[in-house]
């Protein structure tokens, strides 16, 4: 696909309607610190049903985001080294965010249906961080508006990991929405950035030596070396997919248990990947990371990184003979996986982050990675305009903490594909996914290939 689908036209800085008060800075959570050399692309894709003229959506947007960032001063100042902390810290400064401007040839839809990853990342601007810099000011955020010629736009959020992980990132957006369609009723008040406090019990200097799964797959990963993973590299390719209500619960009845979309989802795409490798009794090295909001109880208004990495222990059936047998292990290793990150486990892996004097960022190696991205707030009411309509989302996380490959489960766009509907990305070698998506088992449950590409599936 050339080049020229997507022409930019100029770079801007957005800045807040509202100033920040002097020498205003925000430190990094432990969270945040360890997802340094990470960061995340997002783009959404909206259906206009009504013609604009060039231009005329992007100055509307513009105008609105500027009010929407009086919410955001971490958004709209630059990262700095800190030399205190021995890493970064976000100095309030109003500078702004970048905003990048752009058209497109076609419509949403047009480009839907015939884009891969490497055209689509052109949608969502990034520059990264030369992380050994100490005499330079980093943008914290990148924004890009992209209009499509034949109707449509795509908005392009960007950052460093540092600052958020994919759901807070999100939040921008809704209030974006919210500013462009209901100014008046926006909430002005700022977002805060903090984890809870470490638990009585070991505030001591020299804490008891904790024992769980997650601090230990913390501690291995902390340690190893970066993977050589890289989804813009043009070996990789990401399908996306989506299983709709009566597909998950067709599973369900399949392996006779009750189980959840997550599960359900994953454990397919897991099997599926494994079988693609050549194994057939075992499963293939993979890590879930899940959001800990609900487990940590933190503010609705909390802001930043607050998701764990846990990989997944037992990867081999002592006793297989069919291949529903490896789906069901699959399906049963993901729930109890899922159920051992309680509030205590990841109380343990904060206490031990932040004794460390130094913070090394986690890397998943060779594993795949599934992120479940579910608590995504309501996306398919999160509109600039009545008639507007939330097509499509993409969710990239590029560096070391991503692993061999990436699945991220999201929610669906529409209510109408039912409750147990779910749509996930799938990031991996072109040859691997090829036969991912030619596996009988995926074909038995017809999952609907949204975006990416258009192998059979019966």
């Amino acid at each position: 696909m050339g080049d020229d689908r997507v022409k930019f036209i100029c770079k801007r800085t957005v800045v807040s309607t509202k100033p920040v008060e002097p020498g205003k800075s925000y430190r990094f959570s432990v969270f945040d610190r360890v997802m340094e050399p990470n960061h995340i692309r997002l783009v959404f894709y909206y259906k206009c049903p009504n013609a604009k003229k060039p231009g005329e959506t992007t100055k509307k947007l513009r105008e609105s985001l500027a009010e929407a960032l009086t919410c955001f001063p971490m958004i709209t100042g630059r990262l700095v080294k800190d030399e205190g902390e021995r890493g970064w810290k976000v100095r309030c400064n109003d500078a702004g965010v970048r905003m990048i401007e752009a058209r497109a040839s076609g419509t949403v839809e047009e480009w839907l249906g015939n884009v891969d990853t490497e055209e689509e990342l052109r949608l969502v601007h990034w520059e990264e961080i030369y992380h050994g810099s100490s005499s330079y000011f980093w943008s914290t955020f990148y924004v890009q508006i992209t209009e499509f010629e034949g109707g449509g736009f795509a908005i392009g959020l960007s950052s460093s990991h540092l600052l958020a992980d994919p759901i807070c990132a999100t939040t921008l957006l809704g209030a974006w929405a919210e500013a462009t369609l209901a100014p008046t009723t926006m909430a002005a008040s700022p977002l805060v950035h903090q984890l809870p406090s470490c638990r009585p019990r070991n505030e001591k200097a020299d804490p008891k030596p904790y024992d769980n799964h997650l601090l230990k797959h913390y501690i291995n990963s902390c340690s190893s070396q970066p993977s050589s993973f890289n989804p813009t590299n043009n070996d990789f390719t990401t399908v996306t997919l989506l299983f709709t209500d009566p597909m998950i619960r067709a599973m369900a009845r399949a392996n006779g248990m009750k189980i959840s979309p997550f599960e359900a989802t994953v454990g397919l795409i897991w099997t599926c990947m494994s079988r693609a490798k050549g194994m057939r009794d075992e499963l293939m090295g993979m890590s879930l990371c899940l959001d800990v909001r609900m487990t940590l109880n933190v503010n609705e208004n909390f802001f930043g990184n607050c998701m764990v990495y846990h990989k997944l222990q037992n990867t081999k059936r002592s006793s297989v003979t069919t291949t529903g047998d490896i789906l069901s292990h699959a399906i049963e290793e993901i729930r109890r996986t899922t159920k051992e990150i309680d509030y205590d486990s990841v109380m343990d892996l904060i206490e031990w982050l932040r004794i460390k004097d130094h913070i090394d960022p986690i890397r998943n190696g060779s594993d795949m990675v599934c992120t479940n991205l579910e608590n995504l707030m309501d996306l398919g009411h999160t509109r600039f305009e009545e008639e507007m309509t939330l097509k499509h989302v993409s969710c990239y996380v590029e560096g070391p903490a991503v692993g061999g490959g990436r699945v991220t489960v999201l929610p669906p766009l529409s209510t109408g594909e039912g409750p147990m509907s779910r749509v996930a990305m799938i990031t991996l070698p072109r040859t691997l996914i090829a036969k991912v998506l030619s596996d009988e088992l995926l074909q038995t449950f017809h999952p609907i290939v949204l975006m990416g590409p258009k192998c059979q599936i019966k």
